[in-house]
């Protein structure tokens, strides 16, 4: 039996119960509330530790069969009619920025369990197993790196430097796993996947400026990262005359409007952001003599973003120039752009269109663990709105009939990849 097959027009158009989806998605929100009504949960702390223990039970008491591995990710799974397939995947994560909100990630997760309930009521079994899995620190907010989990399990980190990687305060991940009693037995090494689905709110404005409810993800914007420093000659800001200083302050405001104009030559998919700036020595009678600065350039189509940073370059070049500074641009990341599988997304699509909501074929401009999971199985990612595209705040929203939409299309694809038996 061929488990991605195009088959999608027998999706069967099922829907989940909303009222339970928000009633643990509010349920779980209570661990670790904050005053304006968002979420700070770190990965691997003690509230960390509730959250993940209140899933294991709710999934226990769906009957799923649950494991841990050595980095911490839960994987929870509803057995099929022939086990010795692999599980057709779902997931994200539960921890959260310092000032998170309820539904990034938690969504995910959440509608996972919600799909698996509802295959319950409903007694239908599947040919696959079907597993939902809560990737640890994914946020990246207490360890470096961000998609740490599923970094892991996809083998782009190695479990043992990961381990020893430590927060601010010098506990390492290992230490911390310990602490909260979620250092897994079970290997890290990424099991076969039939299939991976990741539900998540869009974290942009696009759905819901579009008026759409579901946001079909055909592929991940292309991410480059770099630290530059710009360095001149600090000096007093009265004596020395305008054409005379070398300012390392102006160079970087230049820098900046370019990041900036180089992301709308190359629009709709290009993006470019200056997200740390610190100015030495700092004070306000001295003209700046060294900036320190980061560069995040993004695109979908490979090819543009190597342009982007010739261009970035370039530029940089001319600045040291025109400005008597120098400069130094050292890379930070590289995640090149991602399709998703056209099986996952045709799954997605046609369960969507059976469902008869309002959708859009979107690309993910932000990083999640569906990223990873692509290189080692067929994926594909669900976006439901948020309001006003706000995220990664204690202001992020959703409508609980958007998050059930994206929810039962969840279901329908997981259905599609996991084949329904009756």
């Amino acid at each position: 039996m061929n488990q991605m097959n195009n088959e999608t027009s027998a999706v069967s158009a099922l829907t989940v119960d909303q009222d339970r989806l928000w009633q643990s998605l509010m349920e779980q929100g209570k661990i670790g509330e904050t005053a304006k009504g968002g979420l700070n949960r770190l990965a691997l702390t003690d509230l960390d530790r509730q959250v993940r223990t209140l899933f294991i039970q709710w999934c226990k008491d769906a009957g799923c069969e649950v494991s841990i591995d050595q980095i911490g990710n839960i994987f929870a799974r509803r057995s099929g009619r022939d086990n010795t397939l692999p599980p057709v995947m779902t997931g994200s994560h539960i921890d959260t920025q310092p000032t998170g909100g309820k539904f990034d990630g938690c969504f995910g997760v959440m509608s996972g369990l919600e799909a698996i309930r509802r295959l319950n009521d409903l007694k239908i079994e599947t040919e696959a197993p079907i597993e939902v899995v809560v990737w640890t620190n994914e946020e990246g907010s207490r360890f470096p790196p961000c998609m740490m989990g599923s970094g892991v399990f996809t083998g782009q980190f190695t479990l043992e430097e990961t381990l020893a990687t430590r927060d601010s305060d010098g506990v390492s991940v290992d230490e911390a796993l310990q602490s909260i009693g979620f250092a897994g037995e079970r290997s890290v090494t990424g099991h076969q996947a039939t299939a991976y689905y990741e539900a998540h709110i869009e974290q942009g404005p696009v759905l819901e400026d579009e008026q759409k409810t579901v946001g079909v993800v055909i592929g991940a914007l292309g991410q480059k990262w770099f630290d530059l420093r710009i360095t001149g000659v600090e000096a007093h800001a009265g004596p020395t005359p305008m054409d005379l200083r070398h300012d390392a302050g102006l160079a970087t405001a230049h820098v900046m409007i370019f990041v900036n104009q180089l992301a709308l030559k190359y629009a709709p998919h290009g993006r470019g952001t200056v997200g740390c700036l610190e100015l030495f020595p700092g004070s306000r009678n001295v003209i700046p003599g060294q900036v320190d600065l980061s560069i995040d350039l993004r695109h979908l189509e490979g090819d543009i973003l190597e342009a982007m940073v010739a261009e970035l370059k370039a530029e940089i070049a001319r600045i040291e120039q025109q400005f008597g500074v120098t400069a130094e641009l050292k890379p930070t990341a590289d995640f090149p752009p991602l399709a998703f599988a056209p099986a996952c997304v045709n799954a997605v699509r046609n369960a969507t269109q059976a469902l008869g909501y309002s959708h859009l074929d979107i690309v993910s401009g932000a990083g999640h663990d569906a990223i990873f999971m692509a290189e080692i199985a067929p994926a594909g990612m669900i976006f439901v709105p948020c309001e006003g595209g706000i995220s990664h705040n204690e202001m992020e929203r959703a409508d609980a009939k958007d998050l059930a939409a994206g929810a039962s299309v969840l279901l329908n694809a997981l259905l599609a990849s996991a084949g329904r038996v009756n």
